[in-house]
């Protein structure tokens, strides 16, 4: 059985895509399950298959990890770049007023 991904919350700050595309998340590659191959037919080794959905659901854990990390450094970047400009505006005022 496979599981959509339910939409993001308005503003989630999650980027806006069709209705058509999910993105996976790692559990729902761990979680995915094939069909056996029936006797007499062609297919892939289960065990080959699980393993290969590990690895990616293990990429895909640490790529999620990394966005993650990296939209917090940028939330306090761009904290520390409104307090500069903040402090710069009123350092311009205070210049402005004892003229």
């Amino acid at each position: 059985m496979m599981v959509r991904n339910q939409r993001p919350a308005r503003g989630s700050g999650a980027t806006y895509r069709s209705g058509a595309y999910t993105s996976l998340l790692p559990w729902q590659v761990r979680e995915r399950r094939f069909p056996p191959v029936g006797l007499g037919r062609r297919g892939l080794d289960p065990g080959e298959v699980y393993a290969f959905l590990d690895r990616v659901a293990g990429d895909l854990a640490a790529v999620h990890a990394a966005l993650a990390a990296s939209r917090r450094e940028t939330a306090v970047i761009k904290d520390a770049l409104r307090r500069w400009q903040s402090d710069q505006s009123r350092a311009r005022d205070a210049r402005g007023h004892q003229r």
